[in-house]
């Protein structure tokens, strides 16, 4: 049998790291992808590329022919957290998890289309499709969950944006980024819900299906407030609302159409936006991507 080939999107990702588990994990990731093929009796059809940056997907046929996707998230706890988040929702506005093994960290979900997401949509339809699928993942966590709280997720940030906005060209986005930080330390105090959240909801992570019309995938699960996840699909093609007619506008538009279709308090809402549009924009700058950095700064400015 041929070698599975790793993509190299994901070899150049982690390539780099310090030897430890994570680089173990690389260097015998074909190998345990054959072994899983053959314990869940699976024919490996291709390796999806270019993938992604926290794992490998592959396209497989079951035992009976049903497609399937089989993933091997990076270890670590985000891993886990993925698999107990689409475990949960069981198929419920996400792609169906089929099967899980705790020894290789592998999953088997219900293949969806793809190269078909809400991104192939109009803008209006899309967001009205998104805000139908979120509205589904929304359901109170498990007991005894793996997930960290919104407060958890964003103390990890709150030293990276202070030291990221005291850098370079980025001194004039100095006010944008104190908003921000105050942002922070204020919308987590009084969390008008605690919900299991997608974590990274946008209309490239909602796929085309068979069973639905529309399935999440790629999960980066949470806990918290309704208003945090939707923040990201506000910021959803932001380069489009740019190069449109009065950016600005349309912007307060997006966020208080999404807000009010989902029930949802408009300044909350607001305010999550232009905290994740600054904490998005000040890591493409720390990057080195300097037009994506100031494209969501200037947006985070519109709000």
């Amino acid at each position: 049998m041929a070698r599975v080939p790793v993509p190299k999107r994901l070899l150049d990702a982690l390539s780099d790291d310090p030897p430890g588990a994570v680089r173990t994990w690389l260097d015998a990731l074909p190998e345990t992808v054959e072994r899983q093929l053959a314990a869940w009796e699976l024919t490996l059809e291709r390796v999806s590329t270019p993938g992604g940056r926290h794992g490998l997907v592959a396209l497989v046929r079951q035992a009976d022919g049903t497609p399937a996707a089989l993933k091997f998230p990076v270890p670590g706890p985000d891993a886990e957290c993925e698999r107990a988040a689409l475990a949960h929702w069981d198929g419920w506005g996400a792609a169906q998890l089929l099967r899980a093994d705790p020894d290789t960290g592998a999953l088997l979900i219900e293949r969806l289309h793809g190269t078909v997401s809400l991104r192939s949509l109009p803008e209006a339809k899309a967001l009205l499709e998104a805000a139908g699928t979120v509205r589904r993942l929304w359901v109170a966590p498990p007991e005894g969950h793996p997930f960290a709280s919104i407060t958890g997720r964003t103390e990890e940030d709150r030293e990276v944006l202070r030291m990221l906005g005291a850098g370079g060209w980025t001194a004039e986005a100095r006010p944008l980024t104190e908003e921000a930080l105050e942002l922070r330390e204020a919308l987590p105090a009084e969390p008008p819900e605690e919900v299991l959240l997608h974590g990274d909801f946008r209309q490239g992570k909602v796929l085309a299906g068979e069973r639905a019309p529309w399935l999440a995938v790629g999960p980066a699960p949470l806990v918290g407030e309704r208003a945090y996840d939707l923040a990201r699909l506000v910021l959803d093609r932001y380069e489009d609302l740019a190069a449109g007619p009065g950016p600005a506008a349309a912007a307060r538009r997006r966020v208080a159409k999404l807000a009010d279709s989902l029930d949802v308090d408009r300044d909350r809402l607001r305010g999550w936006s232009l905290y994740r549009a600054v904490e998005a924009g000040l890591r493409h700058a720390a990057a080195g991507d300097r037009r994506r950095a100031e494209l969501l700064l200037e947006f985070a400015g519109w709000l």
